[in-house]
């Protein structure tokens, strides 16, 4: 499964996602909307209006939620 973390720059939220991801062997793709603008046209028509977003299959994750990104790392 890929999992994808849709960030940007100067974002604690981001940064403290990927923390969170990296610490617990989680190996994810990120997509920093900063340098790909297509990823926030993107995320626009998919109705999100934040970061970081988290995708993984049918799983979406908006926001720093360590309960729900636990369940990545299993």
């Amino acid at each position: 499964m890929t999992i994808t973390l849709f960030s940007k720059n100067n974002c604690m939220q981001c940064k403290m996602t990927k923390r969170f991801l990296t610490e617990n062997h989680v190996s994810f793709k990120e997509v920093n909307i900063d340098e790909e603008p297509n990823a926030l046209n993107f995320l626009k028509e998919q109705g999100f209006k934040s970061v970081p977003v988290t995708t993984a299959g049918e799983t979406t994750i908006i926001g720093f939620r360590p309960d729900q990104l636990r369940s990545l790392a299993s």
